[in-house]
């Protein structure tokens, strides 16, 4: 079973930005889609973005379009979202998980394949 660990969150102000790491352990994430997904205050999760294990190509939710970035590093094991603009609403807990390839484009039907998230990583964004 994949296990992934999500890690980097912390408080940020706007016009700053914050990495977020999504990592395997014991398992390589080479060809492997990967999602990311936020779960606000009061709120189921959320997906937000996805990044393709059959190209690389990414996917983003129209609230994070342009402001949020997804890279992959395999040596590392390692996806990563970059966070850039931050605003309030971006405020929450984020957590990864492996999802189906051919659902990465359908940010709105995103789901752990498994159903079952990484534990999260808690971002708060201020005013």
């Amino acid at each position: 079973q994949l296990r992934l660990v999500a890690s980097g969150g912390g408080s940020l102000q706007p016009g700053r930005s914050l990495r977020l790491s999504c990592a395997a352990s014991e398992h390589t994430l080479d060809q492997i889609s990967i999602g990311w997904f936020l779960q606000a205050p009061g709120r189921d999760h959320e997906g937000l973005a996805c990044i393709s294990g059959e190209d690389d190509s990414t996917y983003f939710a129209d609230s994070v379009k342009g402001r949020f970035t997804l890279s992959r590093d395999n040596a590392k094991n390692t996806v990563y979202l970059l966070i850039d603009s931050p605003e309030p609403e971006d405020t929450g807990i984020y957590s990864c998980a492996e999802v189906v390839t051919y659902l990465c484009p359908y940010i709105q039907a995103l789901a752990p394949t498994d159903g079952h998230w990484s534990e999260g990583t808690q971002v708060t964004v201020s005013s």
